[in-house]
């Protein structure tokens, strides 16, 4: 990867810290590493910090103290531009254009980056069938014409047309009936394994954390509680670990020992 020693973290956190203009902090005393090729769950309640701590890795959000790191450069020595450029970014509705069809959603950073429009066809047709979407049946259609669960795939093809080192997802698959949702978190899976992304993955469901984080970072109240292995995770003694923990099993569901 370009811009950063392999030894070094891709992400860094320092102590960092967000306070909304009234003076309420939405993150503080955060640091965090997040390393090359792996993919780090943020989990944690609704309002727990997690959203805020991914916006501040694409400078959507500036730090109020501390330093923010990527790829061995501090976010604020950036350009912004340049920056989200180098970050695939996958959020829950998506934000496809609707006029735009599902090519051209795809193809959007490539045009941005001025790709010949032969290489951008090609890199198009490739992330389609990586995403299980035929390049032939879906490159034309709108999005008003698919799924949930096709869209999805449209917004993740389209967060690795310009082959971004690092990726960040919001709740990705939040909005997906649970069948589909199961599905695409399994094909996922198989996507992370075969691309070796860096990604910083932001859920609430402890399940989906366990199946694709190869750590596990808890967070609680604006702060961090905690980092784990998967099976660590499952292990851990902090309470809310386990409170978590408790709720990705169902074996007392109906009253069973």
């Amino acid at each position: 990867m370009s811009g950063v020693q392999q030894s070094e973290p891709v992400i860094e956190f320092r102590d960092v810290a967000f306070h909304l203009d009234g003076g309420a902090a939405l993150v503080s005393g955060l640091s965090i590493e997040v390393r090359v090729g792996e993919t780090l769950v943020l989990l944690g309640r609704s309002g727990s910090g997690k959203t805020t701590t991914l916006k501040l890795i694409n400078r959507l959000l500036e730090p109020t103290a501390g330093e923010v790191r990527v790829e061995g450069r501090a976010t604020m020595e950036w350009d912004p531009i340049r920056l989200r450029r180098r970050i695939g970014y996958v959020i829950q509705e998506v934000g496809l254009f609707p006029h735009f069809n599902v090519a051209q959603n795809v193809g959007l950073v490539p045009a941005l980056e001025n790709w010949e429009p032969e290489r951008t066809r090609a890199r198009v047709a490739e992330l389609l069938a990586l995403v299980g979407l035929a390049p032939e049946t879906f490159a034309r259609r709108r999005p008003a014409e698919l799924s949930g669960g096709q869209r999805q795939r449209v917004g993740v093809a389209r967060a690795l047309a310009a082959d971004p080192p690092l990726l960040l997802m919001d709740e990705p698959f939040g909005a997906l009936d649970p069948v589909t949702r199961a599905e695409i978190q399994r094909e996922f899976r198989g996507l992370q394994q075969r691309l070796g992304k860096t990604i910083v993955f932001v859920t609430h469901d402890v399940r989906e954390a366990l199946l694709l984080g190869t750590r596990i970072a808890l967070f609680d109240r604006g702060r961090l509680a905690g980092i784990y292995a998967p099976r660590e995770f499952l292990r851990a003694s902090d309470p809310m670990a386990a409170e978590f923990a408790a709720a990705a099993r169902y074996d007392d569901l109906f009253g069973e020992q």
